[in-house]
């Protein structure tokens, strides 16, 4: 018979094992027979091979059980535990090959899910440890390399989980004191993984070794066989996955391949994150140095806030503006270029400044200032589109003297400028379908729309950043932006912006948010403190009321 048999009288003695079982148990047949089974397999005594025998037994039916034995065997096994009336028959195979598979299957799986769920990749990589051990390891410990270079202890796990510290303990007293010849060292610099075992493992990890902790930690940890695996990245090791086996325990070439397999997607992992972590720096450095702090007019408040897409493929065109015109008038402006990487962030600093530039010949109002714009992006062959919503806030001298201001804007395809009275009410513009995007038709027709506004009025606009997410369309976001501002009206503009900000945008947020707003503070008194200092172009006319 090729599968193992073990028969056991009722008083749990052996009377009878197979050649075939024999082989696989490590007994024969002269050395099994008449023994008490639980004194020949003590680690049966209590784990799920003795319970499961103990249950077919006391209910009188059979039973599988599929679990790994300790020492000396170390091996998987799958049992079926016959009842008979004298006694129980135990049919067994070995499983290890079936059974370690599964594991580095398993193991694989539940790498890729760690790393491809991640937010944080350094976080998520120093995990490998806890997922290596015991399946491929003993115990392991990780190191990675910073962005200056210099190699930090990550984590270590150890198969007896009391011991982890010990290995934590060894890997930092290592990283103080390792020399060149040491594994952890060999694969930093080489980048090739590194496998020592026996008296040359003790000598090259201890050689040199000035830090008594560290020798005296790794003798305690007594590894038989060490291995160090480089995380490579495209062009550098991103760091190196420590593994230890003890003298009891050697790797299977199948195991190497999946130690190799689970350090390649690590590094790849890394890499990926260091790549888009440079772009998210390139792009969001790119929009905040076209990002100019904004003006501020006397009797005038001007807040912006930016917040940069929190996925580096996702940093974009957005952008806010805000700026006087010869005559002192105050235009804000908002806009959102299609796209979302490094392209649509320089497009976005090519329109903003060719808006500036356009604005600040004239007193132009809002509605020739995007028609102009249009032209612009025609002429140059941009090819590119952009939804904008223009905002100018002037005064004539009968408005001065009756304490109201006028506010002109225009919006090519943007969510519309909402105002917030005085009381505290809200005035929504218009709804939020605005006319043609930019970069669509050059010579389409652009109206402004005109709203009579007394001091102490706030106005804000936005980038749909601000309101629209993946579960939250655009029309819920504007009702629950309405209900924000209800409650925070009357607080300092700061306040109200960054309360904004915290309730409606998510720290995972998957666009960039731009937002601009300005308070018109009563011109019959200072300018409040709250204001801060008045800050105007030279070449603006100075504000009527001050005269």
């Amino acid at each position: 018979m090729p599968v193992g048999l073990i028969e056991l009288d009722t008083d749990w003695t052996v009377r009878y094992l197979n050649p075939a079982g024999a082989r696989a148990v490590g007994y024969t047949a002269d050395e099994l027979v008449g023994r008490d089974y639980w004194e020949a397999f003590p680690a049966n005594l209590d784990n799920e091979f003795g319970r499961t025998y103990r249950r077919a037994v006391a209910t009188g039916e059979a039973a599988v059980v599929e679990a790994f034995y300790p020492e000396p065997l170390n091996a998987w096994f799958e049992v079926n535990a016959v009842p008979t009336e004298h006694g129980l028959w135990l049919y067994f195979t070995e499983v290890t090959t079936r059974r370690q598979v599964q594991e580095r299957l398993a193991l694989l799986a539940q790498v890729g899910d760690a790393l491809a769920g991640m937010v944080d990749a350094r976080a998520a990589v120093a995990q490998l440890p806890r997922l290596v051990v015991p399946g491929l390891a003993s115990w392991a410990a990780l190191v990675l390399v910073g962005a200056d270079g210099v190699p930090t202890a990550a984590g270590g796990q150890h198969v007896q989980a009391g011991r982890a510290p010990v290995v934590q303990q060894w890997l930092a007293a290592t990283l103080q004191s390792t020399p060149a010849s040491s594994p952890l060292t060999r694969a930093l610099v080489t980048g090739e993984p590194v496998t020592l075992g026996g008296p040359e493992l003790r000598g090259a990890a201890l050689d040199g070794v000035s830090s008594g902790d560290a020798r005296s930690l790794l003798e305690s940890l007594a590894p038989g066989e060490l291995t160090a695996v480089p995380l490579l990245g495209r062009d550098r090791v991103l760091g190196v996955l420590v593994l230890a086996l003890d003298a009891h325990r050697t790797a299977a070439p199948a195991d190497r391949v999946t130690i190799t397999e689970v350090a390649a997607r690590a590094g790849l992992a890394l890499d990926n994150a260091r790549m888009f972590e440079q772009q998210r720096r390139l792009a969001e450095e790119l929009q905040r140095s076209m990002l100019s702090p904004p003006p501020e007019p006397d009797h005038a408040q001007v807040v912006v806030r930016y917040l940069p897409a929190s996925e580096a493929a996702r940093v974009g065109g957005d952008w806010y503006d805000a700026f006087m015109q010869p005559g002192g008038a105050t235009t804000l402006v908002v806009g959102d270029v299609v796209g979302h990487d490094t392209t649509a962030a320089a497009t976005m600093g090519q329109l903003r400044s060719m808006l500036r530039g356009i604005a600040t010949i004239d007193d132009t109002g809002p509605a020739t200032l995007l028609t102009r714009l249009d032209h612009a992006l025609a002429q140059l062959q941009l090819h590119t589109y952009a939804t904008v919503a223009l905002a100018r806030f002037e005064q004539t001298p009968d408005e001065l003297d009756r304490g109201v201001t006028r506010m002109r804007w225009a919006n090519a395809g943007h969510p519309p400028p909402l105002v917030i009275h005085p009381d505290g009410s809200i005035t929504d513009v218009g709804g939020w379908h605005g006319e043609l995007m930019l970069g669509v038709q050059h010579d389409t027709p652009r109206t402004e729309s005109v709203i009579t506004l007394d001091r102490g009025t706030t106005v804000l606009l936005y980038t749909d950043g601000l309101v629209e997410r993946r579960d939250r369309d655009l029309d819920s976001g504007l009702a629950e932006l309405r209900a924000a501002v209800t409650e925070l009206a009357g607080l300092p503009l700061d306040e109200l912006c960054d309360g904004l900000v915290a309730r409606l945008v998510d720290t995972d947020h998957d666009d960039d948010v731009a937002l601009v707003a300005i308070r018109l503070h009563r011109q019959d008194r200072p300018r409040p403190d709250e204001a801060g200092p008045q800050v105007i172009p030279p070449t603006v006319a100075p504000d009527p009321a001050t005269d």
